[in-house]
Order: C-alpha cells, then structure tokens, then sequence
C-alpha cells in the first residue's frame, strides 16, 4: 500500500509538472499541435497559408484572387489530397475567406477536423504609420491606427481590415495578430526618412519615407547573414525584393538604414504598372497638357505605366523576357531601364553604407529570372562583383551565385513571407495569459 501511495503522488506530481511545461503563461497550453493560419490580403487577392507551428509544417496554402472581379479560387492540401483549382465569384473579402475556410474543413479538400483548432491569425499589414513599430496582437487601438493609415495605403490596408474583421466573424476570439510591412524600416534615421519638404508636413501630415516590403528584406537579411556564417550586426547587405513591386533596401548591422519606397509603395524603382520615382512637376504638367484631373495622373503613374507603360505588352516581366529575345524593342527598353534602376540603387547604397558585404536577390523576378540577375550584376563590377558562369533560374534554397574570388557575396533567397509571419504571430501569442 505504501508503494502505491508513493507511485500516487509521483504520477500526480508528473502530472502537475507537465501542465506547467505545457502551460508557462501562454495560450500555447494543450497538448494538441498548434495550428496558425496566416492571411495576405491584397486588394483584390486573399493568399493563406495553415501551418502546424511546432514542427513549422505547411498543412495547407491558397489563393482566392481577382475578388471583386470574376473570381478564381486555388486550395492545395499538403497532405497528398486533391488540388482545387476553379473560377468561383468572389464579391467581397469576407466571402473569399469563408469559402477558403470552408474548404479546410470539407471532406474532400480538408486537413483539419474542425476550425477550432486553429489557435491564432497573423495578417500581413502594408502600413503602420509611425506609431505601429512591431508585430501587435490586435485590438481595438490597434485597428483604430489601421484604419488611420489607410489614405498611406488605400489599396492594402482596407484589404487587410476586411480580411481581420471576417477571421473575427467567422473564427470567434481566436488571437490575431498584425505583421507590419513598414516595421522593418523605423530604423531609418532622419536623413533617410525626411524629405526636403517644409518641415510642418511632417509634422502635422506625417508626410516621410516609410518603406515597405520590409517583412521580405528582414527574412532575407537575416537568411543571407546565416549563409554567410556571420551575425547581422556585422554585415552590411543589400536587398533587392523584385516583383510586380519592387524595392531594394541598404540593411547596416541588421537593420534597415534606407530603402527606395517611400511616402507610398509608388515610389522607387519602375515597376509592373508603377512608374517608380518621377520629377513632381511632371503631374502637374500632364494634368494640364493631358486634360486630366491630378488623381487621374496618379492612377496613370500607379496602374499603366512602369514596365507596361514603356513596353505597351505587358507588366509581367516573363512576357517582356519572352517578347524582348523575339526582338520586341520596347520590351527590351522596358527591362533595360528596369535592371539601371536596380543598378543605381545598389550603388546609392553601397555609397550609404561605405561598402557592401553581400547583396540578396528575392521575389518573383529576384528569385527566379538568372538573366535579370545577369543585367543588374554587369553594372556591378566595380565593386568587385562576380558570378558563376553558370546561373540557374531558380534555386530550392538560399544559395550563394557569386563566383570564388568575389569581392561581395551575391545570393539568391526565395522569399517565404508568410512563415515569418507565422513566427512573428506564434511568438507574441506564446505571451497571452493562459485560459
């Protein structure tokens, strides 16, 4: 009787000892996996991803797009399941999240058994403003901010609003959390963020550089210094994110010092449909000579111009690849004057830094297009920059391109926002008090 007395309290003491473990002061406090799902809301777009975060397994990922618009829905199940792949109406956000949502759970595409056991939400927010300086589990200030900033970003954050409000509607008091595109760039110091402007804008408009993309050049600067098998504090790196938006950002011991987005995701380099940076008479001189009203020049200079405003094909860089070795001229141009940007932007920042140890390539056109790699780094051999001969495309992993004997490490890094998101989310929700 007295051993099993003992065997009694040790297992009850077991017991105990493992719920705390289970349990320290978080919300991460059962047994079962946590399962997090991240939202990117675009304008007219909702990508997810669900993950099982112990083990950081993609369960599920997919895309609603076009919303507002005809509708097309995409639903991949990692587990070996059918892919759905369909054209399905879409008028609003919330209804692209419920279908998608729906489909984790339904018989034929789901992965989880009931939408309860997803635990937490993290979102992909474009704009912060100034006050939003980190990831922030959401609450009614921090919506309140969200919504503030949404004449800085009227086509993203309205987006992510919606997509915030429907995971409130449909998934109850599930912890959401917000991952802030521009929280990577409140390093900037003064120099980089004012503009030669009256100060009072500044002041009473909070008109300034913000940056964006920075959720991308934080993963891959921190990727790149892990490659190199040094600490960010001691690197000076170079991001280039390359896409329908593009950006390139000067990253000085692990932390943004500038980049070229600024006020808006307008500004910069030349992208997809984006002029990038323009002399600001220009707008009103073409609102005069054109006949056009100032906010119709800026839809010109935000939807038609940038690579499908020179080349009159196409904003995607594929097409204008394809169309410029078939000797279409403009198509060409496009893409020369494209990779001049990126190339000047590299040298601005190796000027900003006094030097650069390695420079990152990511995002669609980044990542996957060796010949625009090719152009920008032919711009770049005074700086001792040298590739392989041998280039591919696209590569599985982070992965060094640059050649032995290059005085700066080149690298591509495919860009996997939405884990950091999952990070960033898990991270904060790990503080909550348990229930």
């Amino acid at each position: 009787m007295k051993v099993l007395k003992t065997l009694v309290i040790l297992l009850l003491a077991a017991a105990l000892l493992a719920g705390c473990a289970a349990s320290p002061s978080s919300v991460v406090h059962s047994g079962t996996p946590f399962k997090l799902l991240v939202l990117n809301c675009g304008s007219s777009s909702v990508k997810f991803r669900l993950y099982e975060m112990e083990s950081e397994t993609l369960l599920a990922k997919g895309a609603a797009d076009r919303i507002g618009v005809d509708g097309h829905l995409r639903f991949e199940p990692q587990n070996g399941g059918a892919v759905l792949d369909e054209d399905r109406l879409f008028p609003t956000h919330e209804e692209a999240i419920a279908a998608l949502l729906d489909l984790l759970t339904s018989p034929g595409y789901g992965v989880l058994e009931s939408l309860s056991e997803i635990r937490a939400v993290g979102h992909r927010v474009v704009h912060g403003g100034e006050s939003l300086k980190d990831s922030v589990r959401i609450d009614g200030e921090v919506l309140k901010t969200i919504r503030d900033c949404i004449s800085l970003a009227p086509l993203h954050n309205p987006a992510a609003l919606a997509g915030i409000e429907a995971c409130r509607e449909l998934l109850g008091e599930v912890p959401q959390v917000a991952v802030f595109d521009t929280a990577f760039h409140v390093t900037m110091p003064e120099k980089a963020y004012l503009y030669a402007i009256p100060y009072e804008y500044y002041e009473d408009y909070q008109v300034r550089r913000y940056g964006f993309h920075g959720i991308s050049h934080r993963d891959a600067a921190r990727r790149a210094a892990e490659l190199l098998g040094k600490s960010p504090e001691e690197l000076k790196l170079i991001s280039c994110h390359l896409g329908g938006g593009s950006s390139v950002c000067a990253v000085l011991g692990g932390k943004s010092i500038d980049t070229t987005m600024g006020f808006t995701p307008a500004s910069g380099l030349p992208m997809g449909t984006r002029s990038g940076d323009i002399d600001p008479a220009m707008i009103g001189y073409l609102a005069e000579n054109c006949d056009l009203e100032v906010s119709e020049v800026t839809a010109v200079l935000q939807e038609e111009s940038g690579l499908l405003g020179v080349s009159g094909l196409s904003s995607d860089y594929r097409d204008l690849e394809a169309a410029a070795n078939s000797g279409d001229s403009r198509a060409a141009l496009a893409l020369e004057i494209y990779h001049y940007a990126v190339a000047k932007a590299i040298g601005a920042y190796a000027a900003a830094m006094n030097g650069v140890d390695g420079i990152i390539f990511t995002a669609g056109i980044g990542e996957n297009s060796a010949a625009a790699r090719k152009a920008i780094c032919a711009y770049l051999t005074y700086l001792g920059v040298r590739l392989e001969p041998e280039q591919k495309d696209s590569y599985s992993g982070a992965t060094r391109i640059s050649a032995r004997g290059s005085k700066v490490a080149v690298m591509v890094i495919p860009a996997d926002e939405e884990l950091v998101i999952a990070r960033d989310t898990l991270a904060i929700v790990r503080e909550l008090p348990a229930n």
